[in-house]
């Protein structure tokens, strides 16, 4: 018998003084009330004054009187039997239906272990969920052409298989494209990926959400930005629902549980999280000692959200009535859930000696009762009544977002399976477990047809379970999952609106993030699509020069404004609105890129194109939301990431952890992530126009925009008459010319990017005016373009090795040019030396690798030997190997910029705040 201490992880309510808040006006009636409690306690005992005092808890919250609400109930439904709505649909039907998608599920992954195949993939998840995705496909989930444009579903992505099954009955997938699951290459149908991945599959799922964690925290903060939509008066889509099916052990992840009162705080009462508790993660339970739904209701309610559980299905109602002394209810609350798996997969008569045996009340209850009855009783998700009234209250709910705590046993259904620990790895039925599970569903088989590979089941078009699943889904909007892209092209602002970066700063030092952010302020006035900008900013904007925006564009919030700014009186004041389009997220990059994804893909989910704008320091793009990146390139996300206060010398006062040098790297990584690092403010202008050519115009494609722009001012000079602008949207274009010094001059080329331009230029005028060296300059503004061309080029060539043969651009570019090559940059060797195998001359490559420092910027730069004398010194070493110039000249130039020493470097440019 358990014993009936509080397990872990469900800390108990010690007895805690609490002073009062103001002095009793009746101490008498005090009294009474306190008198009247211990004569509960002393006559009814400790359950029944339990039960008391938590209705009047539960009474006080309802009536809006100020206390705190319970945080933590009993481990009972939420909804009580009486409370309990009408079942809508015809509940044999339905279940008939879930048992072929069940069917279908668990075949198609073991037919994916087939011979010659063994690709895996996840049975048990879907198992245990079928129940709670039957519920929405029949009766909640709004397809694309319900009003407001239908709900945003994330499915769990371990249960994909069963959503391919319900496709299959619907008849949107066929046998072979079932048996192309996993197979995106090589299968004999349409390939179906093992998770949702919406650039696999563009016209059926919308969101990923196989990376843990991540669908928890973009499922609030696509909620968010239905509200920001239809608030703003761009569309109205105040109908639409947002869903997210988790797991109990995602929870574990920070990301999930991390944004919860974002929820609450912003009136998210258009979401809707169900979280399917099975109690296991994939190697174990999730909370072996503990009570993982119950720690998750406190969690919840604490941070203000609806919550709604539902336990146990409806066999338990009777034995719940005869409660009359709350002695089940104590029983049910102590055993830890480690104690229930086991009770999930041993035989009732354990069930009957080590659960109800431990109380002679309790035992009393299930008197009489055979040892197969107590078997079945059925966990809360697996009871179509009670799953109907659980989703019915949280969508009706209003002022909060809603999450419902489901019970349900993992591999359901499969009883070589069923509470399994290892069943999250086990990807094939064996010949019993097949036959078991098609007598459990009653498929239509026979042993002889399952002797081989088992088929799929699909009744004839005119059968009353097709029929009924196409009227439900016609009912409700159409098919589910389903992603539209409708191209809607924009019209896009013409040359007037780029003429002030193509003009320079004349006198005046700006840096390149301050000349972005004033082209950015220009474009939101633009009448056609100053509207869909949507920046999001993590509590930096001032940093950024973005404060401009506040009293103008106004920060969003849904609450509008109810205080006086402390600087109201300031010309650039704090301003939030209703109407606001700023998206100020605090200090939260992942909330950021939250709103930046849901903004990003708003051209398909709502058919409404966005241009989010999310900038931020670069040391903490890529590096701490990689991951969240990654998902907004496979939603096919597009819009603008701009990586401010970029480098590893530039952001010079801030260290280590600041200074970044590596974030190019990373982009590199994203097949759909486009980086650029412009040095002057006319190339960010032309980069920016392009990106909105290439992601609003005509023939938009699915990418998105990575720029890295820096806070060091300097002069910006005015775009050159004869710009190659081809050369710099391909990554690389002849800057400054090197000065004539006669036919006899050694000659040098120097590449670099970003800030590391002004670096180069410098060295060009050393190089000439002290050894005598003419050297180029090249603007690399995108040495990941340049790279990804070659490779392009290398991949056609390897094709057609007898065919012409493809030269890459920078190969093309650099042919004539003559002399070394030495390629610079603020940031690692490693992002230069990408486009190393190309360059058919003598190389060096200059970067800033290891940790960053906080110093002068004269002082990093001479640290890190990226500076001008390092670029000259690189450049004669390199001659000095051809013959170009004398041996010695390296040594000499050493000497006479004293290059090891990093004070004789001096400050540098010490403009523009960190």
């Amino acid at each position: 018998m358990a014993d009936k201490q509080t397990p872990v992880g469900v800390p108990s309510s010690p007895a805690q003084t609490v002073a009062p808040s103001h002095p009793d006006a009746d101490p008498a009636e005090t009294q009474e009330w306190l008198d009247s409690l211990e004569a509960l306690v002393a006559h009814a005992g400790p359950e029944r004054s339990r039960f008391v005092l938590r209705t009047l808890l539960e009474r006080a919250g309802a009536s809006d009187i100020g206390l705190p609400s319970l945080v933590r109930t009993d481990y009972v439904n939420t909804i009580p039997v009486e409370a309990e709505p009408e079942f809508p649909g015809d509940e044999a039907l339905e279940a008939r239906i879930e048992a072929i998608n069940r069917w279908n599920a668990a075949v198609m992954v073991t037919r994916a272990q087939r011979p010659g195949v063994g690709v895996g993939g996840h049975i048990a998840s879907y198992a245990s969920s079928a129940l709670l995705y039957e519920t929405g496909f029949n009766s909640f989930f709004q397809g694309k052409d319900a009003p407001g444009g239908g709900d945003q579903i994330f499915f769990q992505g371990h249960a994909s298989p069963g959503v391919y099954g319900r496709a299959f009955l619907e008849g949107r997938l066929s046998e072979d494209d079932l048996d192309s699951f996993r197979q995106e290459l090589t299968g004999p149908g349409r390939g179906l990926p093992s998770y949702p991945h919406p650039r696999l599959m563009p016209d059926f799922w919308e969101f990923p959400t196989v990376s843990m964690g991540l669908g928890p925290i973009d499922s609030i903060y696509q909620a968010r930005f239905n509200k920001y939509l239809t608030n703003r008066g761009i569309k109205d889509v105040s109908g639409c629902r947002v869903w997210a099916f988790l797991g109990d052990g995602e929870m574990d992840e920070v990301e999930s549980l991390g944004a919860l009162g974002v929820g609450a705080r912003e009136g998210l009462d258009n979401l809707t999280w169900v979280v399917n508790c099975n109690l296991q993660r994939l190697d174990g339970p999730v909370r072996g000692n503990g009570k993982i739904i119950q720690e998750l209701e406190g969690y919840f309610r604490g941070a203000g959200w609806n919550v709604i559980k539902v336990v146990w299905g409806r066999e338990w109602d009777e034995l719940l009535a005869q409660d009359v002394d709350g002695v089940l209810t104590e029983a049910l609350g102590e055993v830890p859930d480690g104690q229930w798996q086991t009770y999930s997969v041993e035989s009732g008569a354990y069930f009957r000696e080590h659960f109800w045996g431990r109380d002679p009340k309790l035992a009393a209850m299930v008197e009489g009762w055979s040892d197969e009855r107590l078997k079945s009783l059925r966990r809360g998700g697996h009871d179509p009544r009670k799953v109907y009234a659980a989703f019915k209250a949280a969508t009706e709910h209003q002022g909060r977002p809603s999450v419902i705590l489901v019970q349900t046993v993992k591999g359901w259904g499969i009883q070589s399976f069923e509470a399994r620990n290892a069943t999250h790895q086990m990807k094939k039925l064996t010949k019993d477990d097949v036959k078991r599970f098609r007598d459990v569903l009653q498929m239509p088989f026979t042993d002889e047809d399952l002797a081989d590979l088992p088929p799929y089941y699909r009744p004839a078009e005119d059968s009353p379970e097709v029929q009924y699943v196409r009227a439900r889904r016609a009912a409700l909007g159409g098919s589910v999952p389903r992603r539209v892209d409708a191209p809607r092209t924009l019209t896009l602002p013409g040359d007037a609106a780029y003429a002030s970066m193509a003009q320079g700063s004349g006198k005046q030092p700006v840096a390149t993030t301050m000349a972005l952010v004033r082209l950015i302020k220009d474009l939101m006035k633009d009448k056609e699509i100053g509207s869909r900008f949507v920046p999001v900013i993590p509590d930096e904007a001032r940093t950024f020069g973005m404060d401009a925006l506040f009293p103008t564009a106004k920060i969003y919030s849904p609450h509008g404004q109810r205080y006086d700014a402390v600087d109201r009186a300031l010309l650039l004041s704090y301003k939030e609105s209703v109407q606001g389009q700023l998206l100020h997220e605090g200090i939260t990059e992942a909330g950021s890129m939250g709103s930046t994804i849901a903004a990003a893909t708003s051209y398909a989910t709502h058919g409404e194109p966005m241009i989010p704008i999310y900038i931020f320091y670069s040391m903490f793009g890529f590096q701490r939301t990689g991951d969240q990146m990654w998902k907004l390139g496979d939603q096919l996300g597009r819009g603008f990431l701009l990586g401010a206060t970029a480098g590893r010398t530039t952001l010079n006062g801030e260290g280590l952890q600041h200074e970044d040098g590596h974030s190019p790297l990373i982009a590199a990584t994203n097949p759909a992530a486009v980086w650029y690092d412009p040095a002057f403010a006319f190339e960010a202008g032309h980069i920016f126009r392009d990106g909105l050519r290439r992601m609003y115009g005509e023939s938009p494609e699915d990418v998105f925009y990575y720029l890295t722009i820096y806070n060091e001012p300097y002069l910006q000079p005015a775009q050159p008459a004869d710009l190659d602008l081809d050369g710099l949207l391909k990554g690389l274009y002849r800057y400054a010319p090197g000065p004539d010094l006669g036919a006899d001059a050694a000659k040098a080329q120097i590449l670099a990017s970003g800030v590391g331009l002004t670096w180069a230029l410098e060295a060009q005028q050393l190089l000439a005016d002290d050894w005598g060296v003419s050297a180029d300059v090249w603007s690399a503004t995108s040495w990941t373009e340049l790279r990804r061309e070659a490779l392009d080029c290398d991949s056609a060539n390897l094709l057609s090795p007898d065919g012409e043969q493809r030269v890459p651009y920078v190969t093309r570019k650099l042919a004539g040019a003559p002399g070394p090559v030495v390629a610079v940059s603020d940031y690692m060797r490693a992002v230069p030396d990408g486009i190393r195998p190309w360059v058919q001359h003598d190389w060096t490559s200059l970067g800033t690798d290891g940790f960053g420092m906080s110093d002068t910027r004269g002082a990093l730069r001479r640290h890190f030997k990226v500076d001008a004398a390092s670029i000259t010194v690189a450049t004669l070493a390199q001659l000095a190997r051809q013959g170009g110039v004398k041996p010695e000249a390296a040594r000499e130039a050493v000497e006479k910029y004293q290059l090891g020493d990093i004070r004789a470097a001096g400050a540098g440019n010490t403009l523009g705040e960190s």
